[in-house]
Order: structure tokens, then sequence, then C-alpha cells
């Protein structure tokens, strides 16, 4: 018990993101893509529970932002509105622009966003990261 805080680390890894490929996301536009919890159970255990869904955004210059899908304020599942360029939560009325920064609504704070790479044209997420409002705005 002392000791958990120096191993916070130990759920993390280094996980492919589902669809991969960099090309699957066109520039300006924001999918729904998913990964693998790194923290493996028995897979009938985890099951789909183990399957992490995030937006995955492209902006035009070619970078990524990667966000979890959970609302600020109570975790509900926010939805992306391509019409309108913002995410939505159903629960109590959050409200996002693209960049995940609040546009209205209780949400504390932006969208929690993951850390990411590109290996070889392949989007990589640092799955096992918990969102929480301990991290900085």
């Amino acid at each position: 018990y002392v000791f958990s805080s120096f191993r916070r680390d130990a759920w993390q890894a280094w996980v492919e993101i589902t669809p991969g490929s960099i090309n699957d996301y066109p520039k300006g536009q924001t999918r729904l893509a998913q990964f693998r919890n790194p923290k493996k159970f028995d897979v009938s255990w985890d099951g789909y529970t183990a399957d992490i869904p995030c937006w995955v955004r492209r902006e035009d210059n070619g970078d990524f932002t990667v966000f979890a899908i959970n609302c600020t304020h109570l975790g509900c599942p926010v939805r992306w509105f391509p019409a309108s360029n913002l995410f939505m939560c159903p629960c109590h009325g959050g409200v996002y622009y693209e960049d995940g920064s609040v546009a209205s609504g209780p949400p504390p704070r932006g969208l929690y966003e993951y850390e990411y790479q590109i290996r070889k044209d392949v989007l990589w997420v640092r799955g096992g990261q918990i969102p929480s409002l301990s991290e900085s705005v």
C-alpha cells in the first residue's frame, strides 16, 4: 500500500488505436475509435469492457488530438456532432468545442486528452490513464 504511488504507471502502456492507420482519419474531421485497455485480465472476464472508446481529431495541419469520451462533469459519454463542430453531453447539457474546450454547461474543464504517438503511420495511445480532475487544465 505504501509504495503503490510509485507504481502508478504500471497499468499504462502504449496501445494501437482501432482503426490505427493515420489515413483512416481525414484532415479536419473527428472520428470515433477505440483501444484495448493494456491492463488485461482473463479475456472471458474482461470481455467488451476492456475496449475503451475515444474521439480522434485530425487537424488541418495533420496533428492529432485524442479525447476521452467522458464528459468532465459527471463522466457521461459525449457525442460528436459534425454539423455544428461540437461535442455534446446528453446528461446535463455540457458542450465542448472541437478542440475539447468548454463551450457551455456545467463541465468544470475541457475534455481529457490522451497522449498519442505515431509509429510507422499507425496511431498509438497511452492506454491505462484514468481521466480525473487532478490533471492540469
